[in-house]
């Protein structure tokens, strides 16, 4: 078990603190992640050692999966970041019997998590809701419109929101951020 716990926290810590903040900067959710995961290979660690059916453990997982994932605030990336903590923990509890299938598959996790998040690997996308002040009856107007405020090339726009009173339009945008590299480092 003292192998385990040693393994889940350079883990996480390689997770919480070397991907997830260097790339995102939110501490609170940094300090989720590691609660998290200490806390799942804690009862997942209690469970295997009072031998409670495997059954609890994947319900365990199903419900912790779900806790605060529903949340507007919670990027779609960052909730990949939960999930994974989730599993370290689940990982390195479970494998206390065969510390190299954890330590493989605790690497297997990090460096996946690494080259998908990776900024150079689509870093320029950006997801934004917009609103505008003004109402566009024409698709391309609308499209040129948000070219020209976002100063970006836009992918894909939906509009979510009319409201003809106070002639405003809320889009739901995808565009590709400019390259405001300078100079090479």
């Amino acid at each position: 078990m003292i192998t385990g716990l040693a393994m889940d926290l350079g883990a996480i810590v390689l997770l919480a603190y070397g991907l997830y903040y260097r790339r995102h900067h939110r501490r609170d959710l940094l300090f989720a992640y590691v609660a998290l995961n200490v806390g799942i290979f804690a009862v997942v660690s209690l469970l295997l050692v009072q031998r409670v059916d495997i059954a609890v453990g994947f319900g365990l997982f199903g419900v912790l999966s779900i806790i605060r994932l529903r949340s507007s605030e919670i990027t779609q990336q960052e909730i990949a970041y939960y999930f994974v903590a989730i599993v370290l923990g689940l990982v390195n509890g479970i494998a206390a019997a065969w510390p190299l299938t954890a330590l493989l598959l605790n690497g297997v996790l990090l460096a996946v998590m690494y080259v998908a998040d990776h900024p150079g690997l689509l870093g320029r996308t950006r997801h934004q809701v917009v609103t505008l002040d003004v109402v566009h009856a024409d698709p391309e107007a609308l499209r040129v419109d948000l070219e020209s405020r976002l100063r970006a090339r836009v992918l894909q726009c939906e509009v979510t929101q009319v409201d003809y009173v106070r002639d405003v339009t809320v889009v739901d945008v995808r565009y590709v951020a400019p390259n405001t590299r300078v100079g090479v480092r």
